[in-house]
């Protein structure tokens, strides 16, 4: 009697504590809200989320070699301005300026976007209202590395998406050519990455190009001693100058930022700078600031070791400032917030 009691005892405390475990923790609104991301967040509710993310980068990127600069640009374009929550995509309307109208961010490539809205046309019709347009641009940019011939690491998965997007949020959260080391390393320091992680996010200028418009400042009367910034290769700066002659009456003019290999992701980058050839001042700089150059040398002779740094740092900046639970939404559509 005493052990059947004991027993019962037993069975009815496990019951209890189960219960209070389910309803405490996992709830929808408390579940959805303290669960962290993680690779396997899909599995069930889509599970054709990585085929469907695959097949859509992989043809995009043949018929678009440029798509995959265009997407990590836009991915840390999104990320440093109040985390990985795709509020970049958001279009702006009559009552609203959105931050994809924000000065430094009008010239952010079409492609971007395009590999975005296709991958979410497709997953919709896979699995509606379940895949967020947050992890659609994550898993995108990690996929374009790879098939440029960067390195794999793993995207955590079940971001929400923004419920705000506003050009006022962006000035002084991106970095740009122009800015001191100092100013740089600041912005990145805020967010929590170290210099060596700042140097290592710097390597995916080994892809993609930049308007002329960017660095023309360098190129043309920089001083009264020279007509470019002498921390140009001379035969490169006299390129430069004639590929963006016209840039005032074309906007739309580029360079390649990595001009030896510029669509395949290796460490030339780096190789680059120490001969003059880094096409922005802010990439110029990483090798004369001692701080940076440090690391930079390091990538140069080490692929391995640039590949294993940059795929830790896309990493950490994949979570940053990721919405979960009732703080983001899954957008029904990339460039609107829901009704």
């Amino acid at each position: 009697m005493d052990i059947k009691l004991s027993k019962n005892t037993e069975q009815m405390g496990l019951t209890l504590l189960l219960f209070l475990f389910f309803s405490v923790f996992l709830t929808p609104s408390l579940s959805q809200y303290h669960s962290p991301l993680n690779t396997a967040y899909y599995r069930r509710s889509c599970p054709r989320f990585e085929q469907i993310m695959q097949e859509t980068t992989t043809n995009k990127q043949i018929t678009s070699p440029t798509t995959a600069a265009a997407t990590l640009r836009l991915f840390f374009h999104d990320c440093f301005v109040g985390g990985c929550d795709a509020s970049v995509l958001v279009s702006s309307t009559p009552f609203n300026k959105a931050e994809r109208d924000a000065e430094i961010n009008l010239s952010l490539p079409g492609d971007g976007f395009d590999v975005v809205v296709r991958a979410k046309t497709a997953l919709e019709l896979a699995c509606p209202g379940v895949v967020s347009c947050s992890d659609i641009l994550a898993v995108a940019a990690r996929n374009l590395v790879v098939q440029t011939g960067g390195p794999f690491y793993p995207v955590n998965l079940g971001r929400k998406d923004s419920f705000i997007s506003k050009a006022s949020l962006v000035e002084g959260n991106l970095p740009r050519p122009t800015m001191s080391m100092d100013q740089i390393i600041n912005i990145f320091g805020s967010r929590g990455f170290s210099v060596q992680e700042m140097v290592a996010l710097s390597g995916a200028h080994t892809i993609g190009f930049s308007h002329c418009k960017e660095f023309s400042s360098n190129l043309y009367n920089y001083n009264k001693t020279s007509q470019y910034d002498p921390s140009y290769n001379p035969r490169f700066a006299q390129a430069l100058r004639n590929a963006c002659n016209n840039f005032q009456k074309d906007p739309t003019l580029s360079v390649f930022n990595d001009v030896m290999s510029p669509n395949k992701f290796d460490n030339k980058y780096y190789q680059n700078l120490p001969k003059g050839l880094g096409l922005l001042s802010s990439d110029r700089g990483l090798f004369s600031d001692p701080r940076t150059r440090i690391h930079v040398e390091e990538y140069i002779r080490d692929q391995d070791a640039f590949f294993k740094a940059f795929a830790s740092a896309m990493q950490k900046l994949s979570d940053h400032g990721v919405k979960i639970g009732r703080r983001g939404e899954i957008r029904h559509r990339c460039d609107a917030f829901n009704n």
